[in-house]
């Protein structure tokens, strides 16, 4: 049977364990770390990508919905929490399940089930991502982005024909970008790597812009447009 890495990440002792007891009872699932705050969970992701995440929300210094939206988490979440009224931000995150505490352990064998039955689908390649604007869906060929650009609360994407601005996070739209196609180099951007005219140092040129490549996104920004 194939087994997925998954990690907790939960600040309170008594939830912690208990999931923690369920999880090693569930033969495909390999337990490999466990977090007491998100920022910890958020370091060990970047250097070590797991299966599976079980999330709480309510944290100190950084939430699990403030994670989410934050940084680009690729593997399969699912919410554990006390808190109904998140349900709906978890659905608009894409998370795999909301575990509502106290869970019974069938329920959290049932939502990694469903995390498991994820994982084994064939991912889908999509040329293009629907975009929430002030009143409607925008349509946007991934091919045309060149670049998006943080603007306070607002995200701006430069396509080849229009500029769009956004409410989505950048973690929500690194959820739904292909990273070898368009991928953070800072904070405050993403480019679209087919469009990229040069890179000058820590710069990007793409049509007539300078995009800065901040230490956090160097490497993996480099092994995407140089893997040799």
């Amino acid at each position: 049977m194939e087994t997925h890495r998954c990690i907790i990440i939960e600040d309170e002792p008594l939830a912690m364990e208990r999931t923690k007891i369920f999880v090693d009872k569930v033969p495909f699932l390999q337990l490999v770390a466990i977090f007491d705050n998100a920022l910890e969970g958020l370091t060990f992701l970047r250097e070590k990508p797991v299966d599976i995440l079980f999330l709480d929300i309510n944290m100190d210094e950084l939430s699990g919905i403030e994670l989410l939206e934050s940084s680009s988490i690729s593997c399969q979440v699912i919410i554990t929490t006390a808190f109904p009224e998140y349900a709906l931000k978890g659905y608009e995150l894409d998370v795999t399940d909301y575990l509502l505490k106290p869970f019974s352990f069938p329920r959290f064998l049932q939502a990694a089930d469903k995390a498991r039955g994820r994982l084994a689908a064939p991912a889908k390649t999509m040329d293009y991502l629907f975009v929430k604007t002030e009143n409607r869906l925008e349509k946007i060929s991934i091919a045309d982005i060149l670049f998006i650009e943080g603007m306070r609360d607002y995200r701006r994407i430069h396509t080849r024909t229009k500029r769009i601005m956004t409410l989505q996070t950048f973690g929500e739209l690194e959820r739904v970008l292909p990273p070898a196609r368009v991928c953070r180099v800072h904070k405050s951007y993403m480019v679209g790597l087919a469009n990229i005219e040069a890179v000058e140092r820590s710069r990007i040129v793409i049509a007539d812009k300078r995009i800065p490549i901040s230490d956090t996104y160097r490497q993996a920004f480099f092994s995407l447009i140089n893997p040799t």
